[in-house]
């Protein structure tokens, strides 16, 4: 799963309560606006990089790599303050468990889940897979219910019945206009991407609260990036890295800041602004904006089951989210 996933989800849970001025509201509302637009990118870019000859492990490796250097420039800052805070203590700045901890779940959430999103897409469109991802909440909901004990309740029952009921309807129809392809393998593979970032998002949790949220994102982009590495070389051989189109180096570099650290923080901006509620609200749109470039860049076919699949499961998430 892309990073796009990951910033997208910390920022809806951001809660931040305000009373905005006219001012602050319109431009919150632009941010959250723009912000889910480039956020809807991603699946486009991805597809553009494999029609210029990249496959899933050299188009992460590549996006990863671009982006390595921004979180490790990000923790040194944050290290640096947390030194002078703890200066003349024995207090650890990090306390090393935490630190593994955290680039351990880096393997979950931006290695594991985004290699699988990546490999799904190379089978099934991108709609498709931008709506499989986007009922994760509601496979969150299910597993904290499983592993934690929390309550489930009938409107979360039925929420994540409508959140899949959605995905199978765009399923069921994408298969009709590819019967040759390997659609139900490409859906499995996203599945397995939104369970992985599920099981990080739970389990990150009160890592986050520990050392903090943006401490604990650069851990885990780091040491994702290290898994990122090992995968590449066990598979590539270093050359590849150097010899694909320029145009994927590009796309790597959208993806990496247009597509995920710019939209990240344009989000966090109107959740201050507007709020945690209206940001969702807006962001909901975030797969039908997908659903549109893909048509429209990407040329891929569409119907009315495509979008009135995309419905059903935009009703069923925010079932899962209202509180």
């Amino acid at each position: 799963m892309s990073h796009s996933v990951t910033t997208e989800t910390t920022a809806v849970k951001s809660v931040a309560k305000t009373s905005p001025i006219p001012l602050q509201f319109s431009w919150g509302v632009t941010l959250a606006i723009v912000g889910t637009f480039l956020f809807a990118l991603k699946s486009i870019f991805i597809k553009l990089s494999f029609a210029a000859g990249a496959d899933a492990t050299l188009l992460l490796a590549i996006r990863m790599g671009m982006a390595f250097p921004f979180y490790v420039i990000v923790f040194a800052v944050l290290l640096r303050r947390r030194w002078a805070l703890v200066a003349g203590s024995d207090v650890p700045a990090f306390p090393m468990p935490i630190v593994i901890r955290s680039l351990l779940l880096g393997f979950l959430g931006y290695y594991l889940a985004s290699y699988l999103d990546l490999s799904g897409l190379e089978y099934v469109s991108a709609q498709l897979e931008r709506l499989t991802l986007f009922t994760y909440p509601a496979m969150v909901a299910a597993l904290a219910w499983m592993f934690l004990g929390e309550q489930i309740n009938a409107r979360i029952l039925i929420a994540i019945g409508l959140s899949y009921a959605g995905v199978y309807l765009m399923y069921g129809q994408e298969k009709s206009f590819t019967p040759d392809a390997n659609t139900g393998w490409g859906v499995f593979l996203v599945f397995l991407a939104a369970l992985s970032y599920s099981l990080y998002v739970l389990f990150a949790k009160p890592v986050m609260q520990k050392i903090g949220s943006r401490e604990f994102t650069s851990l885990a982009m780091i040491g994702s990036t290290f898994f990122v590495a090992i995968h590449f070389l066990m598979t590539h051989s270093i050359n590849d890295f150097f010899e694909v189109q320029p145009i994927v180096y590009v796309y790597g570099l959208v993806l990496a800041f247009v597509c995920t650290v710019i939209p990240s923080f344009m989000i966090n901006e109107a959740i201050l602004k507007i709020g945690a509620t209206r940001t969702t609200v807006i962001g909901s749109v975030g797969p039908v904006l997908t659903m549109l470039l893909a048509v429209m860049i990407l040329g891929e076919p569409s119907s009315w089951k495509h979008f009135a699949g995309m419905a059903i499961a935009i009703v069923g998430v925010s079932l899962v989210a209202k509180k």
